[in-house]
């Protein structure tokens, strides 16, 4: 972590302190009291968005024209219908995959072994405010690409763009659940070399199993599908470029992505404060 992230962190998030001059006979001074959650994650968001925007963004771009490229190549094999609308929507949610998961899979990994964590645990921050303000700082470097990879499949295979505002639900959700996911195999793993592999094996996961039509799939494939979290984003994004969509499946299937946001971010949070103290 830099030092202008730590020093924007760690101004933020300092509330309460004694300013006195003091001699060398008095006590020293109470601690600030830790910071509350949401002021401590605005805090890091920031700072983590402000260091991510000359890192990550060249990354995006990489991200973005892999996707689109993937489109470009199955649609020489692929005309529309049902395998149309999962490439194109296996292709923008892999956007999504490479920076929330991959990425942030090298980043906690980076983090644990160059010592960053040991700073953030002086801080009087809340762990579920460092992966929280770091997941979202990523996620939101998804939202341009993924929605330049959406219109730009939509053209190539002819389909409908009246519901692409299902982006705006699709994008937060599926970026909670692998962010979260992300930042857990980063934390968890023993050594960064395996935290980077990790991260680039369930971004290979996320193209192989949502980029590919689910019909071709033999059935074991299927079921593994089925557990992979961007699936069901992909599933959503894809049933909107239906003429009437089915809104209840869409919802279903976001819903599956907020659920597991949800538990992959409090695991996410549990492994931050399981690395902190070692």
């Amino acid at each position: 972590m830099s030092a202008v992230s730590a020093e924007a962190v760690s101004g933020a998030v300092r509330t309460g302190s004694d300013s006195r001059p003091r001699s060398g006979g008095e006590d020293a001074a109470p601690l600030a009291p830790r910071a509350k959650l949401l002021p401590a994650l605005a805090a890091v968001y920031r700072a983590q968005l402000s260091r991510a925007k000359v890192a990550r963004i060249p990354l995006l771009f990489v991200a973005t024209f892999q996707s689109v490229g993937i489109m470009i190549m199955m649609r020489g094999v692929v005309d529309g219908g049902d395998e149309a609308r999962a490439v194109v929507a296996g292709s923008s949610v892999l956007v999504v995959a490479f920076v929330a998961l991959n990425l942030l899979a090298q980043y906690f990994g980076q983090l644990r072994a160059g010592g960053g964590l040991d700073h953030y645990a002086t801080l009087p921050v809340p762990p579920a405010a460092v992966v929280l303000g770091a997941a979202g700082a990523y996620a939101s470097f998804t939202v341009p690409g993924t929605a330049v990879t959406a219109v730009v499949g939509s053209v190539l295979f002819d389909l409908p763009m009246g519901h692409l505002w299902v982006l705006a639900a699709v994008i937060p959700l599926s970026g909670a659940a692998l962010a979260g996911l992300g930042a857990a195999l980063g934390l968890l793993a023993p050594r960064q070399e395996l935290a980077t592999l990790c991260g680039q094996l369930g971004m290979s996961a996320a193209l192989l199993l949502g980029v590919l039509p689910a019909a071709r799939m033999p059935a074991p494939i299927s079921y593994a599908r089925d557990l992979l979290p961007s699936t069901y984003g992909v599933e959503a994004l894809a049933r909107s470029f239906d003429a009437s969509p089915d809104w209840v499946m869409v919802a279903a299937d976001l819903g599956v992505c907020a659920a597991v946001g949800v538990v992959s971010l409090a695991v996410a949070t549990w492994a931050y404060r399981r690395a902190a103290v070692r």
